[in-house]
């Protein structure tokens, strides 16, 4: 409890920290003191943080429904803009010397007046007719009054191009979560899988997290474009939701809708075990989908296809259990993993699985997160070996928090498994 507390004091007062920064960048440094700018910049620099702690706690608060979609999308969409909005103004510290630099050097360039030929010379003027006055003026120039003009220029240009390249960059990156992902294919070579499996095709799709800003619309986007592929199956591969079957059961009811020769399966994620994991199990089963807890199934292509609790559902008494799901198999078969973390690919290789299809990265989601996911995870998106079992990770198809992505776009994946034997 301790340590929970600490790291929450110091993620608050980071969290000040960054906005007192972006206040005095984008609110102090361009207004005028007590003027209405001014006045509503300051209150949007606190109103914002508000609601984006409003955004991520609600869920977990069990604030009412519309009250979490209320707070969801300013609150999120605020967090990302402040990403790329922190990152240009950083960037803008160096520029704003080098404009202030030039700013004064036009200002001290002399100004040349060109004097026509025809015009008479001007009566030169005794030297004891002109005020001394007037001629400490002329020697003396006004830079003061200039350098905050100046200042407030640059101040100005900084802010303006640091808040457009943060607001065109998460507008960019909103409409790609809103237009749905688009379909990725990638072949793997099976030396086991057997002549007939050959081009066998699974529609993989994970992170489609269903919430109070990606709801019914977005579930549909997704279940045309998986039915379009005409798949031999499906995979749905964990973090379906981030909410209660009871505010987001119409949300998912497209998934009814889905179609595979083989069927559609489904494996938990850690969302899941935010949200009621065993609920959302027997209603997606209504759905139609087949639940792989720690269980395996023979796929009639001819081999087996096996699906393991995520590594979250541990405290619960859910975590992923090889021995089950794969210990008594005939290992002369084919074995296809769906595991929600990437992580869980060691345990995969010792128990001969020679495909693993996981999501959970979301490639990063916002760059530069995917630097971040690295960190925490074997393969952050993509195709990769680990001895004899291949690793895919899809970078999902919806995103947590902010329903933003930048330079991870999302996907569904259509893995076509092809045999050695062809």
């Amino acid at each position: 409890m301790v340590v929970f507390l600490l790291v929450l004091v110091v993620v608050l007062a980071l969290l000040g920290a960054v906005h007192w920064y972006v206040w005095r960048r984008l609110v102090r440094d361009v207004t005028a003191p007590g003027g209405l700018p001014r006045r509503l910049g300051t209150a949007a620099v606190v109103v914002l943080p508000l609601l984006s702690l409003a955004a991520l706690v609600s869920s977990r608060a069990g604030a009412p429904f519309p009250v979490q979609q209320a707070v969801a999308w300013p609150g999120f969409l605020w967090l990302a803009v402040l990403l790329y909005l922190v990152m240009a103004l950083l960037v803008g510290e160096a520029v704003r010397p080098l404009l202030l630099a030039r700013t004064r050097r036009r200002a001290a360039e002399p100004v040349a007046v060109s004097v026509p030929a025809e015009a008479a010379p001007a009566e030169a003027v005794p030297a004891e007719a002109v005020p001394a006055e007037a001629v400490a003026a002329e020697a003396v120039p006004a830079s003061g009054a200039g350098d905050v003009s100046r200042r407030l220029f640059v101040a100005r240009a900084v802010g303006g191009s640091a808040a457009a390249v943060a607001l065109g960059t998460v507008g960019y990156g909103t409409y790609g979560v809103l237009r749905g992902p688009r379909v990725k294919r990638v072949t793997v070579p099976l030396a086991k899988i057997p002549r007939a499996a050959h081009g066998y095709r699974i529609a993989v799709v994970s992170d489609i997290h269903l919430g109070p800003i990606l709801g019914r619309a977005h579930t549909q986007r997704i279940v045309d474009t998986i039915n379009s592929t005409q798949p031999d199956l499906i995979a749905v591969v964990g973090d379906l939701v981030d909410g209660t079957v009871e505010n987001l059961g119409p949300a998912a009811e497209p998934l009814a809708r889905l179609r595979a020769r083989h069927g559609s399966f489904f494996v938990t994620g850690n969302h899941e075990y935010f949200s009621g994991a065993d609920a959302w199990v027997d209603h997606v089963r209504e759905l139609g989908l087949h639940p792989l807890r720690n269980a395996r199934v023979e796929v009639p292509a001819g081999f087996d296809l096996a699906g393991v609790d995520d590594v979250a559902g541990e405290s619960e008494g859910h975590g992923p259990d090889f021995v089950r799901a794969l210990g008594d198999r005939d290992r002369a078969r084919a074995a296809v993993l769906l595991a929600h973390q990437p992580i869980v690919v060691h345990d995969a290789v010792r128990h001969g699985v020679d495909l693993q299809l996981s999501g959970h990265t979301h490639g990063g989601q916002l760059w530069p997160g995917n630097h971040l996911a690295e960190l925490a995870n074997p393969t952050v998106a993509g195709l990769e070996r680990y001895g004899d079992t291949q690793l895919y990770v899809s970078r999902g198809a919806g995103a947590w928090g902010p329903p933003v992505r930048v330079g991870a776009p999302s996907d569904i994946t259509i893995v076509e498994l092809a045999s050695k034997q062809a």
